[in-house]
């Protein structure tokens, strides 16, 4: 499933309602925590989509069938500008600039890789219930290898 999204920022609420009503019927309930984190990474990944890069983008989402209780949720945003994420350390004021720090503590795995003219920023989470780690203080997000932060990635 995707969902063309517009360089906006009003597209983040819609990549919400988007991912909410492809929750219906997946086996996935509205008010579960794995349902909450999903919108909540949805919301960070795409308001870096619109607000970093000015461009385009498309959100793809693969939900696990009703019966799977212990397969993967991925979320995928991939736009049009080359331009790497980079991690930022935000003081206690900053409005924003925990996007990538919030994506790396409450994801499982997570990456990106370059794409073409552009790139794709890639997250999932796993259906069974997991107690994640506390996300790693400001600079403590992994070192990156082949684009990807190597401390969350697995397989």
């Amino acid at each position: 499933m995707q969902l063309e999204i517009r360089p906006d920022p009003a597209e983040v609420g819609r990549a919400r309602r988007w991912v909410r009503s492809r929750l219906a019927g997946s086996g996935v309930e509205a008010d579960e925590p794995l349902a909450e984190t999903l919108i909540l990474l949805v919301s960070e990944l795409v308001t870096n989509a619109v607000v970093h890069t000015g461009c385009p983008a498309v959100l793809r989402l693969s939900l696990p069938g009703a019966e799977a209780t212990e397969a993967a949720v991925r979320l995928e945003v991939a736009d049009r500008s080359d331009r790497a994420p980079v991690p930022r350390c935000a003081d206690d004021e900053a409005t924003g600039g925990r996007g990538l720090a919030l994506v790396d503590g409450l994801a499982d795995r997570w990456g990106w890789s370059s794409e073409g003219a552009g790139k794709r920023i890639w997250c999932e989470l796993d259906r069974c219930a997991r107690t994640h780690e506390a996300a790693p203080p400001c600079g403590g997000i992994g070192a990156q290898v082949h684009g990807r932060p190597a401390a969350r990635v697995g397989a």
